[in-house]
């Protein structure tokens, strides 16, 4: 516990082993979403955690100085620092940094939520390994680590077994979209939502169709798809 509590403290051994400790982490975090072509990738979250854990480490600094060399003169002036200020500052930063992942597509589909949320907790980890809680920092990895890795798993059993799914199915014309939704209630499949969109690609006359179905027990999702995909003047289809 001795050299942990030496590593707690803030000296030149300290300081680089967290740093150090903060680009291997972010770099680890990064790797994952890097393979996947994500918009934030290796280097990101990398510098987002280096970035984190240099600014606790320059409070720490900032505190260690106003009550020790710069004591006589902070009185004198009464200037004084909030440690915590400093964390809530990358916190916020990294919320605005996250949001230019995340993006809307053309099939109403949400992409960037995982990638935005792992920036923001490489940043607490990073504030962590600037605070020299590398308990904490050991813990919060191996769990991001699960949460990115592992449970895409086991949530994409959960969904093939969901009986709620989204459709969007790509089509000649709307005269077919009628064809669809007789197949869904002859299937006694229940239509909750149905988006249209007749902009198309570069089809003159695709129209676009989103449908928020739930189906019954004996249903599989890809036996859906599948049936709908037969249906004449279907042009795309798939599961989003």
């Amino acid at each position: 516990m001795g050299c942990l509590s030496y590593l707690r403290e803030l000296n030149m051994c300290s300081m680089m082993l967290r740093v150090v400790l903060a680009m291997l982490v972010g770099g680890i975090l990064g790797f994952e979403r890097e393979k996947k072509g994500r918009p934030a990738g290796f280097r990101t979250y990398m510098l987002v955690a280096v970035g984190a854990t240099l600014t606790v480490i320059l409070s720490q600094y900032l505190d260690y100085m106003l009550n020790n060399r710069w004591a006589l003169t902070a009185d004198t002036i009464g200037l004084k620092t909030d440690l915590s200020r400093f964390g809530a500052q990358v916190i916020n930063g990294v919320g605005f940094l996250g949001a230019g992942t995340i993006i809307v597509t053309g099939k109403q589909e949400v992409k960037g939520l995982t990638t935005a949320a792992g920036l923001w907790a490489s940043a607490c980890i990073g504030i962590a390994i600037g605070a020299g809680f590398y308990e904490c920092m050991i813990m919060g990895t191996l769990l991001i680590v699960f949460s990115m890795k592992l449970l895409p798993l086991i949530e994409a059993v959960v969904l093939r077994r969901a009986r709620n799914m989204a459709i969007y199915v790509g089509m000649d014309s709307m005269e077919n979209l009628g064809s669809v939704v007789t197949y869904l209630k002859a299937s006694e499949i229940k239509i909750f939502d149905v988006e249209i969109d007749k902009s198309g690609g570069g089809h003159l006359e695709q129209v676009n169709a989103l449908f928020s179905i739930r189906l019954p027990k004996q249903f599989q999702h890809a036996e859906v798809l599948a049936k709908i995909a037969t249906i004449d003047g279907i042009l795309a289809i798939e599961e989003v």
